[in-house]
């Protein structure tokens, strides 16, 4: 386990940028956190140390934002996904076998299935408006 505090947006993209440099092809990544916590800048931090191109957004409306790159990244919001079918059905699956790393936030939603594929805990809290508590397993 290893555990960061971050003292702005851009330190937390920075982590997650960092921690995107050591993800083998097909990672999962389970993210935690309440509502402004902090998940999607370190997404963005993610998709920029993968060399993603695209822009990173929320993925709350969509389901699923794939973010096109040198290693691609699919980012899921799984707040409305409850049981197998709906993971299969937004592609969650797939691609994890085409070797895209891919994020979870809301995996709580999902956590015993996505447990069967072994993935890195993310855990990020907010103490107040700039500083983050992030937790890895």
């Amino acid at each position: 386990m290893q555990e960061y505090t971050t003292h702005s947006r851009e330190e937390t993209v920075a982590l997650g940028r960092t921690l995107a440099k050591t993800l083998p092809a097909g990672a999962l990544i389970a993210f935690t956190g309440g509502l402004g916590a902090g998940k999607t800048a370190f997404c963005q931090g993610l998709a920029e140390g993968l060399g993603c191109t695209d822009p990173v957004s929320s993925p709350t409306f969509a389901i699923v934002n794939y973010y096109r790159g040198a290693r691609p990244l699919a980012h899921f919001d799984l707040y409305r996904i409850h049981s197998e079918s709906d993971l299969a059905a937004a592609g969650f699956y797939d691609y994890l076998d085409m070797g895209a790393v891919v994020a979870c936030e809301w995996s709580e939603n999902c956590a015993e299935l996505l447990a069967q594929e072994n993935p890195i805990c993310i855990d990020i809290q907010r103490v107040d408006e700039n500083t983050r508590h992030i937790t890895i397993r």
